[in-house]
């Protein structure tokens, strides 16, 4: 099970960070919504395995740490969400589709 396409519909913003929305809910460390609007990332499902910023042509991703989370310790944050140039590579790449790119 990937990331909710309907994201946006069915969850609050509950704030932002590096420049992007945050969906929520949020209670961290084991709770980490959904971060980003045009390049979503579900922190919850993310195992971190970088395809998603390996195959970035236009850098949007960079690590961010997020101990104590269950699923991994890091997350790949949408920093430069404005930059993606909607090639869907790293929505492709992610091998839990924690990952939605809208236009």
């Amino acid at each position: 099970m990937g990331i909710d396409p309907d994201f946006a519909k069915k969850r609050q913003k509950v704030g932002t960070h590096a420049g992007h929305d945050v969906w929520g809910p949020v209670e961290p460390p084991t709770k980490l919504g959904i971060h980003g609007t045009k390049v979503a990332v579900d922190f919850d499902i993310c195992i971190a395995d970088g395809a998603c910023i390996d195959v970035c042509p236009v850098s949007v991703y960079e690590w961010l740490d997020t101990p104590g989370h269950p699923t991994s310790s890091k997350k790949a944050d949408p920093v430069r969400e404005s930059d993606c140039i909607t090639c869907l590579a790293c929505e492709t790449a992610c091998p839990v589709q924690a990952i939605k790119i809208s236009t």
